[in-house]
């Protein structure tokens, strides 16, 4: 069952790479241009290329689950949200329905719910995810929607929380973001959504 990894060169996206090859299992990496190759050859992970904002469809070609780790991260404006954090993840959707993929994993947002409560900056990013995770949801396509706290670069400590109540602040590291996500994909689970941040729980007991 091999995966198609969308947004593979981020820093999540990476990082989940190298976990799930080290553990044999069979992914694709997305990736926009031909001098992002090296890093995954170098590696042993079959890459494509493709781009979000143009026909990515082939990418799909012999897969059959995808993973959504794309982001127009912090550096862009309102419409790089809009092209890949919205639409990207909704063209993503729709393809993965018109092929058959059997499920869609996607890396949400924690406050995607409710994106007026977010820091006012946020807020469009929020309003972004927002759409996607519904869209996703009414597509027919079986999904896992996975959704991190703020990012930080700390280590993996791959110890988890579900709430912020339970975590006492709102952030994870990508690291255990990219740990969580390799467990979701080696799961069953099907049509149900997890929060993530840093805690004291297995990732085992958070993603039951």
């Amino acid at each position: 069952m091999t995966a198609l990894v969308i947004g593979a060169n981020g820093q999540i996206g990476k990082q989940f790479c190298e976990l799930a090859q080290k553990a044999g299992m069979p992914i694709k990496a997305m990736i926009r241009s031909e001098e992002q190759v090296p890093w995954f050859n170098d590696r042993g992970i079959d890459t494509v290329v493709a781009d979000l904002e143009d026909d990515f469809s082939h990418a799909f070609e012999g897969c059959d689950q995808v993973v959504f780790t794309a982001g127009s991260g912090p550096h862009t404006g309102p419409d790089k949200t809009l092209l890949i954090d919205l639409y990207g993840a909704i063209r993503a959707a729709d393809i993965a329905k018109q092929k058959g993929i059997s499920r869609y994993l996607m890396i949400s947002a924690i406050r995607a719910e409710n994106p007026m409560e977010a820091p006012e900056k946020l807020r469009p990013y929020m309003a972004a995810k927002f759409a996607a995770d519904a869209h996703l949801r009414n597509s027919g396509v079986p999904y896992v929607i996975l959704k991190p706290g703020r990012l930080t670069d700390d280590a993996a400590s791959q110890q988890f929380a579900s709430s912020i109540d339970e975590a006492g602040d709102n952030q994870i590291s990508r690291a255990n973001v990219a740990h969580a996500l390799h467990y979701a994909l080696q799961s069953s689970v099907i049509n149900k959504e997890f929060a993530l941040l840093d805690g004291e729980r297995s990732i085992e007991e958070v993603i039951k």
